[in-house]
């Protein structure tokens, strides 16, 4: 039986061009407050005590969010990242997917993945939200009818947990990821902020940002953050970070991956997973010609994300972290961002 959640627990952000009410819901613990969506379970916005601005990116408005939005603070999926050509073969069948990404690839699931879609409400309490949704086969042709949940907890400590999890009735690819854009000062540059990612190799990839299969060390690369550095220092030329990170073989417990320090603020950020993956993205391209929160305009390098995820492209490797769900599994996600000073 769902729960039936009090009109008073959740307001109405905005209506979907099918006439679907998008809510939002506020929680708070542990020195935090966050703002969640139902629509793409987003995070809207995020706030620590103490500290003057938002910890996140996004819009004031939903508006904005369906016109503008590089996914901030979304849930994508069902595969998050890239899947070259929109294509792959599972049990010798080949699917093709949407290909939302320069009209050749899939990026995040396509261009209605899940975090374009309006989820709901399953169960709501003081400092979590678990959200649900269903997702049917052939969407955005991916194989099987999946189940998605989103628990959005606000833990002691100024601990925000992200844990997902998907089922299915035919095998898929299947990752979900949080795709929130982080600042930790509120400055116009996080290029200043300091970073550091426990990763021995990374994934190269191609000019349209497709890993090229190659497992490289980070070792004399501007990919190596084994120890703290800006994440600007590194960034010239033709230099970006939108990279995967290769944190492990496979799925694992729940452990801390990277950190980012703003010497500008004294706040700090530990990214903790289960996942084999982090896509480290610097937010080169964010240019949002709207507001976002707070009347800021966003621009190149406004915040970086820290996707933990499977790796992309992964139904097309054999030799990298498995990301194809059967039926009779379930696959379980947990993210966690602390903030600290």
């Amino acid at each position: 039986m769902t729960n039936v959640i009090p009109a008073r627990d959740r307001e109405i952000f905005g209506q979907t061009d099918t006439g679907q009410s998008v809510y939002r819901v506020s929680l708070t613990g542990g020195g935090l407050t966050a703002n969640i969506l139902t629509w793409g379970a987003v995070l809207q916005d995020l706030r620590l005590a103490g500290h003057d601005t938002p910890l996140v990116l996004g819009f004031d408005n939903f508006d904005s969010y369906t016109a503008h939005s590089p996914y901030f603070g979304a849930t994508p999926g069902r595969f998050a990242n890239r899947i070259a050509n929109g294509q792959f073969t599972i049990d010798g069948q080949t699917f093709q997917t949407d290909r939302n990404f320069l009209d050749k690839h899939t990026l995040h699931g396509g261009k209605a993945g899940i975090a374009k879609r309006n989820w709901r409400i399953a169960d709501l309490g003081t400092s979590h939200v678990i959200l649900t949704l269903d997702d049917t086969d052939g969407e955005m042709g991916f194989p099987g009818n999946c189940q998605h949940t989103c628990t959005v907890t606000l833990k002691d400590d100024g601990v925000l947990q992200f844990a997902y999890a998907t089922s299915t009735d035919a095998p898929t690819p299947a990752s979900l990821a949080h795709h929130s854009y982080f600042t930790l000062d509120g400055s116009a540059d996080c290029r200043n902020t300091q970073l550091q990612v426990h990763a021995q190799a990374y994934l190269p990839v191609d000019d349209e940002l497709i890993p090229t299969g190659e497992i490289a060390p980070v070792d004399q690369t501007p990919f190596d953050f084994r120890q703290p550095k800006l994440i600007g220092a590194d960034l010239k030329g033709d230099t970006i970070y939108d990279h995967n990170f290769c944190l492990a073989p496979k799925r694992r417990n729940l452990q801390d991956v990277a950190i980012a320090h703003s010497p500008l603020s004294g706040l700090s950020m530990t990214v903790a997973t289960t996942e084999p993956g982090l896509q480290f993205y610097a937010g080169h391209k964010v240019n949002t010609p709207v507001p976002g929160l707070g009347g800021t305009t966003y621009g190149a390098y406004a915040g970086f994300c820290m996707e933990t995820q499977a790796w992309p492209d992964a139904p097309n490797h054999k030799d990298f972290p498995n990301a194809i769900l059967r039926p009779g599994e379930e696959q379980r996600q947990v993210s966690e961002y602390r903030f600290t000073r």
